[in-house]
């Protein structure tokens, strides 16, 4: 019987090659068989009727469906059991290139851990044969040059993705494990008569966790040598999420001691190591000014800006069109592209894959997936300390502006504090903001007009500027102004502005007449899924302080002028003077025609508040027209 192979069958039928391949596995085609890893099928076997009224509609038997990967990183297992996305070409890209160092930064939950398994798995040299796993991957059909290179070296693979602990001995400690764990996996060379009883002894050290921290900083170098001398061949060594540890020591104030053990950590593995075959890291930042990777010239960097491997971290357009065809709901793919799509790696638009596939195992329900995934306590500290110009550009970011920054993609942790060009470099290499528009300079960065992802990030920025505001006003109070502006409940108002001022903040800050400013701008920030917030703009003839301005024109357009008394004011007068200031601020709005702006955009309703502040004291005047 003659046979043709998955591909053929996809041309003849019009299924795609992953659709016929579980076909295949769950018996539904007659004769087929698997070799090598690779399904043939009879050159006469029929299209079976496939469960599905048209490749848009949703399946009928949910169970021909592989499940989806949540949570995991393993290669082998989730090529074996679960939905995947072929990258397998990254490894095509890599060994037409072979640089001697790689390093890609991409945000956390993008696929770096995923795609370092892959790549040992590919590459290492064990007892089991993989090529299972990669006879019916898109590389294994790219020609003998790349199918020579699979189980070829020995590798050293370590990953500090949990390496999150606060102090520098408990990381130290943490680290040593995952170098012991490694040592372990390859317990063989105690044995090995190729390797001397010097380097055994050192084994013995790691494995026993005897070694001290600067023995434990040339740990990946010495087993690179002994993995050389045992098999006749360098080694591969793989480290992901390098800088997880170098960001957690900067947030828990040990910054000085990992950089240094990084840094020697790094060199000894892959700087002048005559055992080296090639290495590959990952991380979400280049630490490069911090001199971590002193002398590695040969060190390829490949951020989010370059094309190079762009489409090997996330899912491109036609992958999440696949996925969803895959599971019947291509209807939804829409809904997709407004919560998850967006960012923009190199020349392509890039998919979060966490998100998508946590999308689809929901039963296609739409949140913020990512947002639950990791520490954002830095975005959550740059919302805290923002300087005014810091505060406006998020609230423009929030309205869905763009902004222009100098990305510099060697940004550092300590920068963000002192560097409010680097706020914005971080944001971008984290996953919080996208590139809209590039200029390459000629120092090797760029300017970039940026903007927020999509709409589960614009909900990671809502989250952390409430978590900003809740060391002066708790989250109920916050959204209790919100509901009575919203709902022009002025007694409303006045009561939660008045409870807010006088259960939870100190004469420290009313000292400050921005204060009162940056208070009711912040609270009214976080609307903007109903209005454009912004303040200190033209309109009319002046320049109003809050205006929200409605994306629906049925909604009310909404005008705040506030007032601070400066005075020092008796007792028994303070209400009637607060109540006189809120009616100047309200009659300013009228006089200045601070609504012209938005009555030519054709909104018609306006809700215009005055509010004047004195200490803990507030009054209103409002008009509804």
């Amino acid at each position: 019987m003659k046979y043709m192979d998955v591909r053929t069958a996809s041309s003849l039928w019009n299924l795609t090659e992953r659709r016929i391949t579980a076909l295949c596995r769950d018996g539904r085609i007659e004769g087929a068989k698997k070799e090598g890893g690779i399904w043939f099928l009879p050159d006469n076997a029929e299209k079976p009727v496939d469960g599905r009224t048209n490749k848009f509609s949703r399946a009928v038997k949910k169970t021909d469906n592989l499940p989806l990967p949540i949570g995991v990183s393993n290669y082998k297992e989730l090529v074996d059991s679960y939905y995947y996305v072929d990258k397998t070409l990254m490894i095509r890209e890599f060994i037409d290139s072979r640089p001697k160092v790689s390093l890609f930064t991409r945000p956390r939950r993008f696929g770096k851990t995923l795609a370092m398994d892959m790549i040992k798995t590919f590459f290492e040299r064990s007892e089991n044969d993989n090529t299972a796993y990669f006879k019916d991957k898109k590389i294994w059909s790219c020609g003998e040059k790349y199918r020579s290179e699979q189980g070829k070296y020995p590798v050293i693979s370590v990953t500090f993705k949990d390496i999150k602990y606060p102090t520098w001995e408990k990381s130290l400690e943490a680290i040593r494990d995952v170098i012991a764990a490694e040592y372990r996996r390859h317990i063989y060379l105690l044995d090995s008569e190729m390797c001397n009883e010097y380097d055994k002894k050192y084994f013995r050290s790691i494995v026993e966790g005897t070694v001290s921290e600067v023995g434990l900083a040339s740990a990946l170098r010495n087993l690179s040598g002994m993995l050389h001398v045992h098999y006749g061949k360098p080694t591969v060594i793989i480290i992901d999420e390098y800088d997880t540890p170098i960001q957690q020591g900067y947030m828990a104030e040990y910054y000085k001691q990992i950089i240094s053990f990084m840094r020697n950590l790094l060199s000894g593995a892959f700087k002048d190591n005559q055992d080296l075959a090639f290495g590959f890291m990952t991380g979400i930042l280049r630490v490069a000014k911090e001199s971590i990777f002193s002398g590695l010239n040969n060190l390829a960097i490949h951020s989010i800006l370059d094309e190079k491997y762009c489409e090997y971290f996330g899912f491109t357009a036609d992958e999440v069109r696949e996925m969803a065809e895959y599971y019947g709901v291509s209807n939804k793919y829409n809904d997709i592209c407004e919560w998850y799509d967006g960012y923009h790696f190199g020349d392509i638009d890039i998919f979060n894959p966490w998100s998508v596939i946590n999308y689809f195992y929901n039963r296609y329900f739409s949140k913020a997936y990512w947002l639950s995934t990791g520490d954002n306590s830095i975005i959550r500290q740059i919302v805290s300390e923002a300087d005014d110009e810091t505060a406006d550009n998020l609230h423009k970011l929030m309205q869905g502006q763009m902004i222009s920054s100098y990305v510099d993609t060697s940004v550092i942790y300590p920068e963000i504090k002192s560097n409010p060009t680097t706020i914005y470099s971080f944001l971008l290499a984290a996953g919080y903001l996208k590139v809209m528009k590039k200029d390459d300079l000629h120092d090797g960065n760029s300017i970039c007009d940026l903007a927020i992802p999509n709409k589960e990030i614009f909900y990671v920025y809502e989250k952390e500027i409430l978590s900003a505001l809740s060391d002066v006003i708790p989250q109920s109070a916050a959204i209790a102004i919100q509901q009575a502006i919203m709902k022009q409940d002025v007694p409303k108002l006045q009561e939660s502005l008045q409870n807010m001022l006088l259960n939870t903040i100190s004469s420290f800050d009313y000292a400050h007449e921005n204060f009162y400013h940056g208070l009711i701008l912040g609270i009214c920030a976080i609307m903007n899924n109903r209005y454009h917030v912004d303040s200190n703009r033209e309109s009319g003839h002046g320049r109003y302080d809050i205006q929200l301005k409605p994306m629906n024109k049925k909604l009310p357009g909404i005008i705040i002028e506030l007032k601070v008394l400066k005075k020092d004011v008796e007792e028994d007068s303070i209400e009637s003077e607060l109540k006189k200031s809120a009616q100047d601020a309200l009659n300013q709005i009228e006089r200045k025609q601070y609504a012209a702006a938005m009555k030519k955009e054709g909104i018609t309703r306006f809700f215009k508040i005055g509010v004047s502040f004195y200490k803990k004291h507030v009054k209103l005047a409002s008009i509804s027209e």
